[in-house]
Formats: C-alpha cells, structure tokens, sequence
C-alpha cells in the first residue's frame, strides 16, 4: 500500500532556494510529491498534519560529535548518540574518531560502519578518521587506506603544531578529496587554559587560554593553504580575530570554510561566574565581543556553519571543581530549540540563517550534495514546533549524559518528527512524546 503524509499549511523554510512560505506538502514513498498553497487531492491512506504554527524545513547536519563506543560506552553508546540526534533533527551526523581505539586504522572503521548498520532508528551516520596516530599530532595514519575504506574525512581533536608534519599530511589527503578539519589550536600557547584569557580569568582565578593560541594557528593554516591549495575546515572559532582573520582568507579565495559552536554563541565569558563545570569547553566561551562576532559570522556567511560538538559525561566525571573538569556538554537535542529561542525569536538571525548555517551549509562544508526541497526529491525533513515548552531531563532526553547547563531546566521549542528516506526511517519515538 502507498503510504502518504500531508502537512497542511506548514510554515517551509528551505535555505538552497532562499524561501520561507506557507504552503501544503505531501510526501509519499519517502519522496516529495506535491508542494502548493492548497492541495485539495487526500487519500484514505493519507496521514494529514495540520501544520499551522510548525516549521518544516531540511533535515539539520553535525558536522563533528563524540561517540562514546566504543571505549567509553558508559558515557554515550552509539544508539543512544544516533536516538538523540533523531531527535534534535539531525538526519545526519558525523563522529569524530576520538574513541578507543581511535580511528585511526581500518579496523576501527570497519567495527564502527557494522554497528551503525544493526541501529533500528538512526540519522545517517558518518565517521571521521584521524590524521594522525591515536591524534596525537606525531605520526600520519595511513590516510589513503581509510579513504578507501569509507571514512568520511580527516580531523584530530587537537591542533597539529609540527607544522612541517601539517604540510605533509595536507599533501597526502589533497588526491583523495575528502574533507579535512583542523582544529586551530597552539598547545604551546593554550597550556593548561581553561577558560579564555582575560580579566574576567583573572577576576574568576582560573587559567587563562589566550585569543592567540587560536588565532596564530589559523594564521598560519592560512599561510600554508596558500601553498598546498588543499581545502580545510576550521573547527570550532571562538574569538572575534578568528572570525576576522577567515574574512581575510576567504577574500583571497583561500579554500577554506569555517564552523563555530552553538554554546559559543549563547554565552559568554560572563557565564563561569557560577563556576558549573558543565561550562567547561573546548574552544571555550568567549567574551562578549567574541560572541556577537560569531553571530555577525553566521549572519555574513564569514562562519559557514554551527556545529553541536556533543560530547557525553557521566555525572561523576563532570561535578568536579570547574578546572578538573573533562571539556564538553550534550547538546543535540538543545542546540535548535535554543538557538531559535535566542538568536531567531530575538531577531539576531533570520529562520533562513539559523537553518541554513545548521542543514545546507554543514553539507557544504562536508562536500555533500546540498538538501532542495524540491518535488521528486529524497525527503529528509524534520518539523519543529517552536512553541513547545518542555523539560531537560532524563525522560525527555535520549542521550545518557545530563551535562548541560539547561538540566531540570524549561526550554521552549522542539523537533516532534523527523522523515529521512537516506535510512528509510519514518521517526515514531518523537511522536510519543508529543
């Protein structure tokens, strides 16, 4: 039996045309069949949504989160990572290779795209491979064989300060046009850092991570590019010199693009005063100036893209003193309710800018073919209700870590389903909840 779904009068934002409109949308088979102001045609096996005062729009990307599996499956498993980003709307997800083992042999690799073939509800998942050795920035891995072998990329999660190492390995990966992402980072200049350098660090007594430890790298990633010529992805700018210094480079025509975290964009340094430890981030927040920069990024296009960067704890390894605590937060099923909260609903971003810096553009960044909304197409679609108030904790939430600074806290605005034909998979978890 055909199988059909009408949203009717949905507000449809689709960043690759450029339209916010109100329109009727039927999918059937996992294809967009009709888009119009009115569709009048409904078959009995026809599911009707009534759409008004919801939001469909493509599905979103993570161009980088953390899996806890294998090696840290108490923290995050790969289902549970794969169930939250469903439900945050994230249709695809790309996992970053710091597991243990890392993945940094075929092996790994392998393991890995097996377990994500036995998930019953899951995004699309990707996984990153490292450039170097266990990422530790010494010995290059063996970049071509897990080209082959179906990684998506190429990316350590720390920056690579053996610059004549960096040149090489950008030499290697350029033949296999996979995507690499470089964390701008000086370790030399970062040390023990654990908030950013300044004087509200010196106000607060914790150690100072300098603007320049992030800032001299891209400048020199940049210098370099204008050599190698290959194209990189800048991980996670957080200063308003970062964002300067991409602007510079992209008006060159330096084949670069650049993504920022969503926390980065929420809060600032003014935020630590509480000391949580579940503000203790990699890159960490920024001053103020930082954050409104980031945002202006977004806005221009100077940023390309916002990343989750979700990274799972268990509670005992986060309620630490602030300085002890492991870097990260959950984010995937917070980052679009809050970032429309904060940045659309005040009018800092468009719905166009939010969505198009969180689907379109992660594509981009990743060398995928951009998601059009477009009758004929593959539907990878999510509908958002951005009215919706609900609470963060441990029924509403699919991941396992409670380290988010919104735990038992309302947010207002939710994913209540999600359509991804990429994995024939119809998401009926959120449908429970709604």
């Amino acid at each position: 039996m055909t199988t059909s779904t009408l949203f009717r009068k949905v507000r449809l934002l689709d960043p690759f045309s450029n339209t916010d409109t109100i329109a009727d949308v039927r999918l059937t088979e996992g294809k967009i069949e009709a888009i119009d102001s009115h569709i009048d045609s409904v078959s009995a096996d026809t599911t009707v949504i009534e759409g008004q005062r919801l939001i469909l729009g493509p599905g979103l990307v993570e161009l980088y989160s953390y899996s806890g599996e294998p090696g840290f499956e108490y923290r995050e498993t790969l289902a549970s990572l794969a169930a939250s980003a469903i439900a945050g709307g994230f249709t695809r997800l790309a996992i970053l290779p710091d597991t243990i083992p890392a993945i940094d042999t075929l092996a790994t690799l392998s393991f890995l795209q097996q377990k994500s073939t036995t998930l019953q509800t899951a995004p699309k998942l990707y996984f990153w491979g490292n450039l170097t050795v266990g990422g530790k920035g010494r010995k290059m891995t063996e970049i071509a064989e897990l080209a082959r072998g179906g990684a998506l990329g190429f990316t350590d999660n720390y920056g690579i300060e053996n610059l004549g190492l960096l040149r090489r390995i950008l030499e290697y990966t350029k033949p296999t046009k996979k995507p690499v992402a470089l964390v701008p980072e000086s370790h030399s200049l970062k040390r023990n850092g654990v908030m950013r350098e300044g004087p509200l660090s010196i106000h607060y007594g914790l150690v100072g991570n300098p603007q320049i430890s992030e800032t001299t790298a891209i400048a020199a990633i940049l210098e370099m590019l204008t050599i190698v010529n290959t194209p990189v992805h800048l991980r996670g700018i957080s200063t308003h010199r970062g964002v300067e210094l991409i602007a510079w480079g992209k008006a060159r025509g330096i084949p670069i693009t650049a993504s920022t975290s969503w926390l980065n964009l929420l809060l600032d340094t003014k935020d630590l005063a509480s000391y949580d430890p579940n503000l203790r981030l990699e890159p960490p927040l920024g001053c103020i100036k930082d954050r409104q920069s980031l945002i202006n990024g977004v806005k221009m296009g100077i940023i390309d893209a916002i990343s989750v960067n979700h990274r799972s704890y268990s509670y005992e390894e986060k309620m630490v003193p602030f300085a002890q605590a492991p870097p990260g937060a959950i984010g995937l099923e917070l980052a679009l309710p809050l970032l429309w909260e904060n940045l659309v609903a005040s009018k800092e971003l468009t719905p166009l800018q939010l969505w198009r810096a969180l689907s379109n553009n992660p594509q981009k960044c990743l060398g995928q073919d951009l998601t059009s909304l477009k009758v004929g197409n593959s539907a990878e679609l999510i509908l958002f209700n951005p009215q919706e108030l609900w609470t963060v904790n441990s029924s509403s939430l699919h991941c396992l870590g409670k380290n988010t600074l919104w735990w038992g806290r309302k947010i207002r605005g939710r994913v209540v389903m999600s359509v991804n034909s990429l994995t024939q998979d119809f998401d009926k978890h959120h449908r429970q909840h709604r």
